[in-house]
């Protein structure tokens, strides 16, 4: 890779991070390509990215953004998943974690707070923002649909007595 490569990689992965919520260290001992695919196509498939990175690149790279704090974290063969939603990265990055034994987490950063392994976990088992947002949707049409039903029902109540007033006549008049 020679010097604009290496600055085009740079200015790429600071642009990804910059746009980031959340960006989680990983390490990947053995992963084969088939395995990296699969796994980017995860976090693509959960509006997330992941990027087998050199860690001097990454360290220049995340260098003025609020994850300059994960600079000790590049050591060994490493690999950073970032989103914008802060839970959807680390909850692909953990459930694949569990899943294969050759990746491990080391760390992440959520904005300016830096969190273990153990906080990614803790992360990742919270509602992606998608989740939420369909929770609060429903949260708010359950109420309107309460109403409708509520409002519908004394017209309907009224139709079913009419209704059984008038088969009761029909009924008597006939035995008359």
């Amino acid at each position: 890779m020679d010097r604009t490569q290496k600055e085009k990689a740079i200015a790429a992965l600071n642009q990804r991070v910059q746009d980031a919520a959340l960006v989680v260290v990983t390490r990947h001992n053995g992963l084969t390509v088939a395995e990296v695919t699969d796994l980017r196509r995860k976090m693509r498939a959960a509006g997330a990215g992941f990027n087998v990175t050199k860690n001097r690149l990454a360290r220049i790279a995340l260098k003025g953004t609020s994850f300059e704090t994960l600079d000790g974290l590049f050591k060994g063969p490493t690999a950073i998943a970032y989103s914008r939603d802060p839970v959807s990265a680390a909850k692909v990055a953990t459930e694949y974690a569990k899943a294969n034994d050759k990746l491990t987490i080391v760390g992440a950063s959520l904005g300016t707070q830096r969190l273990d392994a153990d906080g990614v976990q803790a992360l990742a088992k919270l509602p992606s923002l998608d989740e939420l947002r369909g929770g609060l949707i429903g949260m708010i049409k359950t109420p309107a649909t309460r109403i409708a039903g509520v409002l519908q029902a004394p017209g309907g109540q009224l139709a079913r007595v009419l209704s059984a007033y008038a088969k009761k006549d029909e009924t008597t008049g006939e035995a008359a």
